[in-house]
């Protein structure tokens, strides 16, 4: 048995006696702290908590916040972590007027990233995430989804996700994997689209499976990407091989992306830049969680996801970094959650809702992660001393956690 008392915390934050599965609406503005708070983690999990004036257990290994706030750990339910080297050129292209598109069209983007994938070696490919990996745990992270998709053949698909199953198994993070050959159309491929599709349908999904190497599986399903037909036999399949739909949609045109993931029952519909009234109907009574990804935005210069208009029709809403070469290189979760703040005008105690509560849904870790819950993974960050909750957001790019804590491990 091992036990952990932090102590002198200013702040114990989102602090539920009951965790619900999601919060939706005006729900999301409700954040329950304690102050001048104790948390006792026992072998891994969250046992209690108490204030300071009450009798405070008893522990093997016992740390002073020093006034400090003490958060659940971030959900990142959305990244691409593991790829190989960098896309600074298409930076640049961007710079000098270059739309996404037009770079996807010239052979950039994801196709980029593919070829220089398929060079790199599985053992390179994961010596480069397991930095990403520390790096993410030193912002406060402490689950994350890695989705493939930058291999696009079935051998480099497969390399992908054997690199994600390595991390699960040597960094203390809670992984969830995503199979996301849907995530471009090889060159090869350009005037054979059914070809690619069949490919993924008859070879990629079975050998996945088989190897048990993904908890979900993803489409791109937009404009200039996967058509909602091709979506909609793509996740037929997976469903068939028990991997549950997630959904890249509607980041660059109203594509018909989040009503196919309705259909399919998926777990999340993510980016959703374009999202009006009929997009948000079909979410209204679903299980699926709008995922917002702002920091793909800011560094495409694409408009902000509705996310006010999405809270105020009474939906839920989750955040995470889109962590990846092309259009979001940063796993820093503090950062998308002042992009939420100023951007799409999320008030903090919102935002925070979405990258815990909210996230730890869109990866199916409700039961576990999330909140300050007895019984939930001893998962959490403290931060350095700050004056309030608001204040996270508010000093956007300051590094503010001091100690990251996974399953009752100091691991940062």
């Amino acid at each position: 048995m091992s036990t952990l008392l932090i102590h002198n915390i200013k702040s114990l934050v989102q602090v539920r006696e009951q965790a619900p599965k999601m919060l939706k609406g005006e729900e999301m503005s409700i954040l329950p702290c304690l102050d001048n708070a104790w948390l006792f983690i026992k072998d891994g999990n969250i046992e209690s908590w108490g204030q300071e004036i009450s009798d405070m257990p008893q522990a093997d290994e016992r740390i002073n916040a020093e006034g400090g706030m003490v958060f659940p750990g971030w959900c990142d339910s959305h990244t691409h972590i593991v790829y190989a080297g960098s896309r600074e050129s298409e930076f640049v292209d961007k710079i000098k007027g270059l739309s996404y598109e037009e770079i996807a069209r010239r052979g950039g983007g994801i196709l980029n990233s593919a070829k220089k994938l398929q060079q790199t070696s599985e053992d390179e490919l994961y010596e480069q995430a397991l930095k990403r990996c520390h790096e993410i745990i030193s912002y406060g992270t402490t689950a994350v989804e890695i989705k493939s998709g930058y291999g696009l053949t079935l051998h480099d698909e497969l390399k992908m996700l054997r690199v994600v199953k390595r991390l699960k198994e040597n960094t203390p993070l809670e992984i969830k994997a995503t199979f996301l050959g849907a995530h471009a159309i090889p060159q090869e491929y350009k005037e054979n689209r059914k070809g690619y599709v069949d490919l993924i349908v008859k070879e990629m999904l079975p050998a996945v499976a088989k190897e048990n190497l993904a908890d979900f599986a993803d489409v791109f399903c937009d404009r200039g990407f996967f058509t909602v037909e091709e979506t909609d036999i793509i996740l037929s399949a997976a469903s068939k091989l028990g991997l549950r739909a997630k959904i890249h949609a509607n980041e660059l045109d109203y594509s018909g992306g989040i009503q196919v993931g309705v259909k399919h029952d998926a777990l999340s519909v993510d980016h959703l830049e374009f999202t009006g009234e009929d997009e948000m109907r079909a979410l209204l009574g679903s299980n699926t969680m709008p995922t917002l990804l702002p920091s793909t935005a800011f560094f495409l210069r694409l408009h902000y996801p509705p996310a006010r208009e999405i809270i105020n029709a009474g939906l839920p809403v989750a955040l995470a970094t889109d962590y990846n070469p092309g259009s979001s290189p940063s796993g820093r979760m503090s950062f998308v959650l002042s992009l939420a703040c100023i951007h799409l005008r999320m008030t903090p105690e919102e935002a925070i809702n979405a990258a815990t509560i909210n996230s730890a849904y869109a990866m199916n870790l409700s039961e576990s992660h999330g909140s300050i819950t007895k019984g939930k993974a001893g998962s959490v960050f403290i931060t350095k001393p700050i004056p309030s909750i608001a204040f996270l957001p508010y000093s956007f790019g300051a590094q503010l956690v001091k100690t990251t804590i996974i399953n009752g491990k100091v691991v940062f």
